[in-house]
């Protein structure tokens, strides 16, 4: 079995906190015609360099029906900035557009098979992974990326044709595993293309 969700494989359900306080569970997502959800973290450099990009594309496809969702699931042992409170604070000062949920027991990670930050999923109305990998192809300076592989396959998905790559491989830093260094991945997770 692959550690990393495979295409058509159905969404993990979850239960996590938000940074606005509430608590959410894919359900609550129901009426979403698209789910794009996504690991994200506060320290990355690869978050950071690409959330300007993410945010466009969120303003750009939330009004077609694609709801965006960000879990953090970082160990703050390994990065004090990546807590629960850190994140509060990011999100109250740069205002993103979608819901950032807090994974502090790694489950929803593993569920997944996260790799990096940031690392994106994408499901059809019935919660079918229709893409997995990254949004652009260099998110540490976004603004020199060449490829824009998220924004495609939203576009070809919403146009109702076949997604032409539907995996690539996500392009940051590795998730912060508790308990292991800070370069550590599970044995099975491997590049998906």
């Amino acid at each position: 079995m692959s550690f990393t969700l495979q295409i058509a494989d159905r969404a993990p359900d979850f239960r996590l906190p938000a940074t606005d306080g509430k608590t959410y569970a894919l359900d609550d997502f129901a009426a979403d015609p698209v789910l794009v959800i996504f690991f994200t973290c506060n320290h990355c450099p690869y978050v950071i360099g690409s959330d300007e990009s993410t945010r466009r594309t969120v303003e750009k496809f939330a009004p077609r029906g694609v709801r965006f969702v960000a879990i953090n699931s970082n160990s703050p042992n390994t990065y004090a900035e990546d807590d629960f409170p850190h994140m509060v604070q990011r999100m109250r000062e740069e205002k993103f557009p979608w819901v950032y949920l807090h994974d502090a027991t790694q489950d929803i990670a593993r569920a997944f098979g996260a790799l990096r930050t940031p690392h994106f999923y994408v499901f059809d109305r019935a919660r079918r992974l229709i893409y997995t990998g990254r949004a652009v192809d260099n998110p540490r300076q976004a603004e020199r990326a060449k490829t824009h592989d998220l924004e495609r396959a939203l576009e070809e998905h919403l146009a109702g044709k076949t997604i032409s790559s539907p995996v690539t491989n996500p392009v940051g830093c590795n998730v912060k595993w508790e308990g292991h260094d800070a370069h550590w991945m599970p044995a099975d997770a491997c590049d998906l293309v």
